[in-house]
């Protein structure tokens, strides 16, 4: 689509402003949509949508008299991106000038239909009166001076923080003008807020409501959910990306997957070196139930990790299938802020003890093995007729050792009822240095089943997995697998 025309009256004279500006067609329902006061953009490399956010809010601030804040996390990176987009569509519509930005009568009738640039403050002054500033949420303390900001574009979305987000949010108001709030960013991780905030929230519980399922994002490409503007893009949505470009996208699916589904799909994915690519979600909840109670009684295997505040308490219950080197992971408890005095008398604990007591009087030697750094929890939940003991493989280095030891395991398939442990491991990626080298015991979350899984295998050495096997015939089909979370009805 060809955008042509602007109109302006100036006192007793009217102005003429012919503007011609090519429109991608996958944007045109977007740029010109102004019904709501948050939009959300995602989409994969290339696929155009800083561009058509650009021009959409160039469009608004010629007709409308504004203030609007773009930002990014760190403002040194705003210069070479938004500013400089921003100048290149002003110029590429004849609009742009260099200058101080006033409006005498000295400047002739072209020069004051002209939209100001300026590099000190970083900025843009249209005829109107409209204008554009640029923050970093680096230094939220310049944010506290901004008045009748009416619009905000935050660019590179996901870079922020969820409570940056929020104090933009009160940032955002006018007396008179409808507000509109517009992000924008690729789709990178779901442990991303931007994910928790518009697709899937988690409470304190850990349990899971879905507010817009992503693959209905991916196919509907542009929809409102609770009032918010989603719309999706991907590479070919951009018809003036180089083939090139885009098959450079396309290669990546041979050396990098999960980059490829960021990239040049734009769905959320791990933009890394997954942690545990083996891991599987069970497809069919009879076969995986019947295979995890195949397994001997005592190759199950129970984890904690404690948490409260930020943290969460995870509790995972696991079954090792030694000759075919596989991993099952069939109930979890996830929630935190709850007390021990609390957490121990929750239904889910007390059959999972009570399972764990049926064991042990069948002449197995059972434990919750929990975190050893809090030696008085463990005491207290002995006190509340719990076996449960410290865990002995926490110790300096043990993040790398117990890393690859869950890696050595073929596959691990966990329940679809785990919900929290499938969130938490399947996009667990590592974390890189400032050269951009992995750090194998460090991961882009703080991932609580991940070390419940640990304590859980802590007396099963790496040789186990590899060799050792068992001359116990007794299974668990005897003893009931709703230890946790309900059920596992996969």
């Amino acid at each position: 689509m060809t955008l042509r025309l602007l109109s302006r009256r100036r006192k007793r004279n009217v102005v003429m402003v012919k503007i011609v500006k090519q429109v991608a067609p996958a944007f045109e329902n977007y740029i010109f949509d102004w019904d709501y006061e948050q939009y959300l953009l995602i989409g994969a490399y290339g696929s155009g949508k800083s561009h058509q956010t650009a021009v959409k809010i160039v469009l608004k601030l010629l007709q409308e008299r504004r203030t609007w804040l773009v930002a990014r996390q760190v403002f040194e990176t705003i210069n070479e991106s938004v500013y400089s987009l921003l100048t290149e569509i002003l110029d590429d519509m004849q609009l742009l000038s260099y200058g101080t930005g006033s409006y005498t009568k000295k400047r002739n009738s072209r020069a004051r239909q002209k939209v100001v640039a300026k590099k000190s403050p970083l900025g843009f002054i249209f005829p109107n009166g409209s204008r554009i500033i640029f923050k970093g949420l680096d230094k939220p303390v310049k944010l506290k001076s901004i008045h009748d900001v009416s619009g905000i574009w935050l660019e590179e979305a996901s870079e922020a923080t969820y409570d940056s987000y929020k104090e933009l949010l009160g940032r955002l108001r006018h007396p008179v003008l409808p507000m509109h709030l517009i992000m924008s960013c690729n789709p990178v991780g779901r442990d991303n807020w931007i994910y928790h905030r518009f697709f899937a929230t988690t409470d304190d519980n850990g349990k899971e409501t879905t507010i817009l399922d992503e693959n209905k994002f991916y196919e509907k490409k542009e929809l409102v959910v609770n009032g918010v503007y989603y719309h999706h893009s991907m590479p070919e949505d951009n018809p003036w990306l180089p083939v090139a470009y885009i098959k450079r996208l396309e290669e990546m699916r041979k050396y990098d997957y999960p980059l490829y589904t960021v990239a040049r799909l734009g769905r959320f994915g791990a933009s890394g070196t997954r942690v545990l690519p083996q891991i599987e979600v069970a497809k069919r909840g009879d076969y995986f139930q019947k295979a995890v109670a195949m397994i001997p009684a005592e190759n199950h295997y129970f984890g904690m990790d404690f948490g409260f505040e930020e943290s969460y308490n995870a509790v995972i219950s696991c079954a090792v299938d030694i000759e075919r080197k596989l991993l099952y992971i069939y109930d979890e408890i996830y929630i935190n802020k709850v007390t021990d005095d609390k957490f121990a008398n929750f239904p889910e604990m007390v059959k999972l003890r009570d399972k764990i007591n049926q064991l042990n009087n069948l002449g197995l030697n059972k434990f919750i093995v929990a975190d050893n750094a809090d030696p008085k929890a463990i005491q207290y939940y002995r006190q509340c007729g719990y076996t449960i003991r410290g865990c002995k493989n926490k110790f300096v280095g043990s993040r790398l050792s117990n890393t690859r030891k869950i890696k050595r395991f073929h596959k691990i398939i966990i329940s679809q009822h785990c919900v929290n442990t499938i969130r938490e491991l399947k996009d667990l990626i590592y974390k890189k240095d400032a050269k951009g080298n992995v750090i194998h015991d460090q991961f882009n979350i703080d991932p609580h089943t991940f070390s419940a899984i640990w304590y859980a295998l802590d007396n099963v050495t790496v040789a186990d997995v590899k060799e050792r096997t068992f001359n116990s015939r007794s299974d668990f089909r005897g003893v009931p697998l709703h230890g946790i979370s309900g059920a596992v009805k996969i």
